[in-house]
């Protein structure tokens, strides 16, 4: 009976709101939460295309602040095929797709920390090119109902899709840095950076800011990123320069 009782716990638990821990994903990292078993997930990511500073305070407001100047879109489901287990997929208006998977392997409360494994692949050309593999996991830590903390080794195979010459840094090393703060019941503010310690590091590294208000199963997020990836490759390759600032959102619904 007291491991029914265990089980049963999990099993709520997965499926109730965790306040400091809403989504997924912070704004382009993941999380460590879990999907329930044969429960899903939908998410929107827009990424306007003009950088903030671009021209002066008058071009920014003649362009609505970067509205009109089109922007990469990412459609993203994912789905519980197992317990402690999620797939996806990610597809951008660049014709990028990415297959994901992830897998919690400790819990927070029977561990001091949550551990889950990820892994992923994305394709340039609707999958038909340039293929950029994933291994990783995310490591958080929650802290009550009021933050989240997350730390993430990544590596990805194949970061340089298209170099110009064989060299020896096709791959990238990443540590994924992240934070979720609840500032009121139903809103929080997340911030994201992810450093590259070896390999292919062009441009500077992904980071990003946002504020964020739950709905139900809704999240809506506005986010300012220097970089407009949401793929794990994309992820990877950073940003183009430390000046530019791209305001985006993110809106995401849980079907359960």
């Amino acid at each position: 009976m007291v491991l029914a009782s265990t089980a049963a716990t999990f099993a709520q638990d997965d499926t109730a709101i965790k306040p400091a821990e809403p989504d997924f994903t912070l704004i382009g990292l993941p999380t460590a939460l879990r999907l329930p078993k044969f429960k899903s997930a939908f998410r929107v990511t827009h990424r306007f295309l003009r950088p903030l500073d671009e021209g002066d305070f008058g071009d920014l407001l003649s362009d609505f602040f970067g509205l009109d100047n089109g922007a990469q879109i990412g459609l993203e489901y994912r789905f519980g095929i197992i317990p402690n287990g999620q797939i996806g997929i990610h597809r951008t208006s660049d014709k990028t797709i990415e297959f994901f998977a992830q897998y919690g392997l400790l819990r927070q409360g029977a561990s001091p920390l949550e551990v889950a494994a990820l892994f992923s692949i994305d394709g340039t050309n609707n999958f038909q090119d340039s293929y950029s593999p994933a291994i990783g996991a995310v490591v958080s830590r929650r802290i009550g109902e009021y933050a989240a903390f997350y730390l993430e080794p990544i590596w990805v195979n194949n970061s340089n899709p298209e170099p110009k010459e064989l060299v020896d840094h096709n791959d990238t090393f990443m540590i994924g840095l992240g934070a979720r703060i609840r500032i009121r019941p139903t809103v929080t503010i997340a911030g994201e950076w992810a450093p590259r310690v070896s390999g292919y590091e062009p441009g500077v590294n992904h980071g990003a800011v946002a504020i964020e208000k739950r709905v139900g199963g809704h999240l809506f997020q506005l986010n300012f990123s220097n970089a407009i990836g949401t793929t794990m490759g994309q992820i990877a390759r950073g940003g183009p320069a430390t000046e530019d600032w791209y305001l985006g959102f993110n809106i995401s619904r849980k079907f359960f």
